[in-house]
């Protein structure tokens, strides 16, 4: 057979059952996987892209001129003034269910695409973005000399370089009016301050989490809920704030993901103050295992004595005979009793002297009159070597 007449494909990247105009650069934050983008008529159905800019910020257009835009188009959009630089990250109908998530219900907030960026568009980007370190830099030490309890945490310039964004950090209120008349007098742009929380900061810088994930926070969350410890007591998990705070210092995020079924498992369980009551003796709810079912009883209220571990539905049981004022023989069902544990005892038969050095002394061998070697010492031939047996071996010549 002619290898000429073969066809060959070569696979690449998300081609092997994915869709690789899907796939967008994995530097950018907030990443969504357009599994809709070999879809037939997917960009017909809506003229809505999503463009994103430094970090986690984003914004939805309308493209009004039809433009063939797909996943990693460099664009230039409308913003309040000028223009500004972005990168489109999703077309067609995810991006309806993606305006959903932003909560943007007013269409004002919807501006319009202008064109593909040109040349001079990215020079006076980068040339804007060049300046970005400087102006954080200065404006924390102008933020200092005003007394403000704040911290400017990063900035962001329009994509035209008319605009300048300041996102800080503040425990409380701040009154940043004498701040944005500095600023504006020190940098000549247009000054927007933007407060954002420890959560939001985390994503924009990015990380690693001790999941060994990339923070969920800089890959798709974008509305924060609060996270308490009524959270990690409900999972029965230790309140130590070394392990439940995050990269942002807050409680993680992480937290509120399987609360709801913990919750829901605990709702079958007895209650904690509802005491057992068998033949034998009272039993105290030591401790539950929610989502296996299984609860364990103490005869001592505070102290574990005499461990028993039933299920929720043996439990629930025995409460009901209780009211009924009927006391089993045991917890166990049917009566059956917990068998004996049986102890092995590792070093019966053994002697624990063996591990002690020996401290019997060696007696030196003394030569005798005749000058014959001691009969008790040990003969070695010449070149030879001893065995473990006490004989000698001697060595083989070549």
């Amino acid at each position: 057979m002619d290898y000429k007449d073969m066809e060959f494909h070569v696979f690449r990247g998300c081609d092997r059952g994915l869709s690789h105009k899907g796939c967008g650069r994995q530097d950018n934050k907030l990443n969504t996987y357009d599994w809709l983008a070999d879809v037939p008529g997917n960009d017909d159905d809506t003229d809505l892209v999503e463009v994103q800019f430094k970090n986690t910020r984003k914004g939805y257009y309308h493209n009004v001129s039809r433009l063939e835009l797909k996943k990693g188009d460099i664009v230039a959009v409308e913003a309040s003034p000028g223009h500004d630089i972005g990168v489109v990250t999703l077309t067609g109908r995810l991006v309806k269910l993606q305006l959903k998530k932003a909560n943007l219900k007013s269409e004002d907030d919807i501006k319009k695409v202008f064109r593909l960026a040109k040349q001079t568009d990215m020079d006076r980007f980068f040339e804007a973005k060049s300046r970005e370190h400087d102006t954080m830099i200065e404006s924390r030490q102008i933020a200092k000399n005003l007394g403000l309890q704040m911290k400017i945490g990063d900035v962001e310039y329009q994509g035209d370089g008319n605009k300048a964004i300041f996102y800080y950090i503040a425990d409380d209120r701040v009154d940043f009016r004498q701040l944005i008349k500095v600023l504006a007098e020190t940098f000549h742009v247009r000054i927007e301050m933007k407060q954002i929380g420890a959560r939001q900061e985390a994503g924009r810088i990015g990380g690693t989490g001790p999941c060994g994930r990339e923070l969920c926070c800089a890959t798709w969350m974008k509305n924060f809920v609060s996270v308490s410890t009524n959270v990690a007591r409900f999972q029965d998990i230790s309140l130590n704030p070394q392990k439940l705070a995050g990269m942002c210092a807050k409680l993680k995020c992480c937290l509120n993901y399987e609360v709801d079924d913990y919750m829901e498992a605990s709702r079958k369980l007895p209650s904690k103050e509802i005491v057992l009551q068998t033949m034998d003796s009272d039993y105290f709810l030591f401790k539950t295992d929610i989502l296996a079912g299984l609860v364990t009883y103490s005869t001592a209220k505070n102290t574990a004595t005499n461990l028993e571990t039933i299920t929720a539905a043996r439990a629930k049981e025995i409460i009901e005979m209780n009211k009924q004022g009927i006391k089993p023989d045991s917890l166990l069902e049917n009566g059956d009793q917990k068998p004996m544990r049986t102890h092995t005892d590792l070093l019966e038969g053994g002697d624990i002297s063996r591990f002690d050095k020996s401290k019997r002394k060696k007696k030196k061998n003394k030569p005798q009159q005749n000058g014959k070697a001691n009969a008790n010492a040990t003969k070695y031939d010449n070149g030879g070597r001893r065995n473990g047996d006490g004989t000698n071996e001697a060595k083989k010549e070549d």
